[in-house]
This record gives structure tokens, sequence and C-alpha cells, in this order.
């Protein structure tokens, strides 16, 4: 078994930079190791400013309302703008109602709009797990789906091909290029609100964690689906769940959590990453993964080697936007090495998310915060998650 040990220096290093961070925070209010030079081409695009605007817009995903759409719609005119991409959900939280997926005939006209409206490769994207966090299930019209637990417990090659070949055919029926699965969190804490108790984890082994979620990408791949590990750097031992509180790992995580991500990227099988929310001082004292360099640069770049896209979770997330409001979790999460920023526009609706978030990142830009070579870097990463022409 490929054991998994942070190095005392990795640990020190990663509370070394965060700790000055802190310090600095009125300078930059993020990790250090990210913190970008003031240059011309940070002030002014190379492209120009509508260049550099669709540039940052790529590197988007949005929720939106409605099971149609029109040439009126805001979401329509984002994704001629060069919006990155979209993220389906089958409910509204806050109007309790149906959002984008009332039947299988319907969402697939919807994903052909969308589409139609691209001038590039959009990413159409959802959390089908499989079990109770599914978008497309019987009440809109799609086949039953076991969830990870359900599968992990079974643990047989041949019924996890099958399971995953039933859960893609009903991506692939409407044009979903892009899932948020499969969760790869080992099962620490089965009480977990967030994990466990939803039945999102294939088993507290990383042996069962790593086979399963092998077969489940491989079979996204084979129909040209893209995935996504999460939650880096492990949410099973997470009491809570960071759509709507500040979650807080610190005491319970544990150093094996991370050989799921890391046996799945030595072996070729990630196609992306997604950073967690949560709060870990072993890693980082001050800011959660998805806001640290010591966790995404340091550990997952670095020492786990990956040079994939790494996704967020949730930008409007509690655990987020509360302690760090909008504007500040957007520069932190692309200092701390993040490439595809999602908004579910769920906690709260948004239909100027696109516009808001462009501007900061191109105010960002501008002060020399964030220079147009970070963005170029995103951009480059993110080609792999696309879809082909």
């Amino acid at each position: 078994m490929d054991s998994v040990h942070l190095p005392r220096r990795l640990l020190l290093a990663g509370i070394g930079s965060a700790a000055v961070a802190a310090v600095a925070g009125c300078e930059s209010q993020g990790a250090t190791s990210a913190r970008p030079t003031t240059t011309r081409s940070s002030r002014a695009s190379r492209g120009g400013e509508a260049a550099l605007r669709r540039k940052i817009a790529s590197l988007l995903v949005v929720g939106f309302r409605g099971d149609q759409v029109s040439d009126r719609d805001w979401i329509v005119k984002a994704v001629r703008d060069g919006l990155g991409g979209v993220i389906l959900f089958d409910q509204d939280l806050e109007t309790k109602s149906a959002r984008n997926i009332r039947s299988p005939q319907q969402v697939t006209r919807l994903v052909k709009t969308l589409k139609g409206a691209s001038p590039g490769r959009l990413i159409v994207s959802i959390d089908q797990e499989g079990g109770r966090t599914s978008r497309l299930k019987p009440s809109n019209g799609f086949p039953a789906t076991k969830s990870q637990a359900e599968i992990g417990a079974e643990n047989s090659p041949a019924a996890t091909r099958d399971w995953a070949r039933g859960l893609v055919a009903s991506l692939t029926r409407i044009g979903v290029n892009l899932n948020y699965a499969p969760v790869v969190d080992l099962n620490i804490n089965p009480d977990s609100r967030a994990i466990g108790k939803l039945g999102r984890s294939f088993s507290a082994d990383p042996d069962v964690v790593v086979s399963n979620a092998t077969e489940e990408i491989q079979a996204h791949r084979a129909a040209g689906v893209k995935t996504v590990l999460k939650h880096f750097p492990g949410s099973g031992s997470a009491a809570g769940n960071t759509d709507f509180e500040v979650v807080d790992v610190s005491d319970t995580w544990q150093e094996r959590e991370l050989e799921p991500f890391q046996r799945l990227i030595r072996g070729g099988i990630a196609d992306s990453v997604m950073a967690a929310h949560v709060l870990n001082k072993q890693l980082d004292p001050a800011y959660p993964a998805s806001l640290s360099s010591a966790t995404v640069t340091d550990l997952l770049r670095g020492r786990l080697g990956w040079h994939g896209p790494v996704v967020s979770d949730d930008m409007q997330a509690v655990a987020i936007t509360d302690r760090y409001g909008a504007a500040e979790a957007v520069a932190l999460a692309l200092q701390a090495g993040l490439d595809l920023l999602v908004f579910a526009n769920q906690q709260v609706y948004n239909a100027r998310v696109v516009e808001e978030t462009v501007d900061t990142i191109m105010n960002l830009v501008r002060t020399g915060r964030v220079s147009e070579n970070r963005i170029d870097q995103s951009v480059a990463r993110l080609d792999s998650l696309r879809p082909k022409r």
C-alpha cells in the first residue's frame, strides 16, 4: 500500500506561509507563496480589456434559475460573453421549487440551447454522485441510482462498472460533460452530516475507495465525461456541512485521508480535484483548504504532484462568504491556486454574479494582486477539462 505521511517540514512550511499571510493581511490577505508581483502586464491586458474579461469569465461556472432559457436571459448573455460553464440543479433551495430539471427531454433542450449560445466549449456540470446526492432521479424521469456507500459495501468491480455506466448514461443523454464526482473522502466519521450520513463515501478503507473510484472515472472517460475528485484534503471526518456553517477538521483529520487523492493522481486517473472549504489547522492555521496556498499549491500541487485543474466548492457557501465576503474569497482562491470557481447561486441568488466576479478579478489584475499570467495558467489548465469540439 502506498502510504502517505506528511513530513514535518511540509507541515511547518504550510504553517509558516499561512502565518506570514495572516500577519501581512492588510497587504495581501493571501498566502505568501501565491502573492503576485505588480508588473505592466498585471495592470493592462496584453490583448485588451475585452479579451481579459473573456479569459476571466472562462474560469467561472454558475448556477441559474429556469427550465428553459431565451436570448433575453442573463445566463445566455453570460454564455455568449465567454462564461466557462453552468451547473444544473433539480431543486432551488430558496424557492423550494424545481429549478433546471423536470424531465429528460426538457433538460436536454435546455442544455442544447446553452451550448448553442457558447462561442467556445461550454462546461455543463452537475452533482450526480448516486443515491441521495443525485440531481437526475426518478422524480424527474431518470433511473434510480445506488449511493457510493452501497457500491463500496458491495465492492465488486463488475457491479461498480455497471452502476457507473448507468449513472453516466443519464449524463450523456442530456449533454452533461462534467460530473462533480467521485467523492473520495474516507468515511472516517459515519455520523458526518456532510458525508457519512448521506452515504457519499465508498468506504473508510483507502483500497476500497481507490478501486471503486477508478472504475467510476473510467466509465466517465469512456463516455467523454470529465470527473472531479472531492473533497481535498479530505472531509470524511467533518461533523458539519460547509454549505451552511464553518467546518473545522483540525482535531479529527488524519493524514491517511490524502491517500486516495495521491494514488489516483499517481495512477493518472484524476481529471480534476476539488478543494474543500474545511478549515484544517494541521495544514494551514489561518485559511480553509480552498483558500490556502499551503494546501493547494504546496501540498496538492507540490507534494502530491497534481498539475491539472483545481476546482472550488461553492464559492457562495456560508463557510466562506460569512468570514471573507465574496470579493476577498475570490482573491484568496486565485492566490491559493484554484482554477475553476463555482458559484451555485443556491445559498443566495445573484443574477449579476458573473459580471460582479469578472469585475472583481479585473480589479485584482489592475492592482497587481493577481497577475494576468496567473489567469493564463488557469485558462491553460482548464483546457483539459473542457469538452472536445
